[in-house]
């Protein structure tokens, strides 16, 4: 989805997505540094992470879900060292894409993956 659309709009795409999934509406939306073009009351703070509890909390969350994606990724797709750098250019995970190429999960807009897709 990034590639098609990019991280930020691919964000919000994504929260449109969950909000659609929940069972209930909202009362208010507590949003990191967007504006979402939804029929919800909502506050972007700029910092979320570092101003609002809430939206710390989520973050955490956030981030403990994907690395677990990350340690299933990185049994789907082994010699990238997935597990241990979260799909970051490490030393590991370039020295992967130099010796097994690209994955499907692999963004092809991004640096280096972008150049070994042409």
């Amino acid at each position: 989805m990034i590639d098609q659309v990019n991280i930020y709009e691919a964000t919000k795409l994504a929260m449109k997505d969950a909000l659609s999934k929940l069972s209930f509406k909202p009362d208010y939306l507590l949003i990191d540094a967007m504006k979402l073009d939804v029929d919800i009351p909502q506050e972007s703070i700029i910092k979320g992470d570092a101003n609002s509890l809430s939206i710390a909390a989520a973050s955490i969350v956030a981030k403990v879900t994907r690395d677990k994606l990350m340690i299933d990724y990185d049994k789907e797709f082994p010699g990238y060292d997935f597990a241990q750098n979260a799909g970051y250019g490490t030393k590991s995970h370039l020295q992967g894409l130099e010796r097994n190429g690209v994955t499907p999960i692999h963004r092809k807009t991004f640096e280096p993956v972008k150049s070994m897709c042409e």
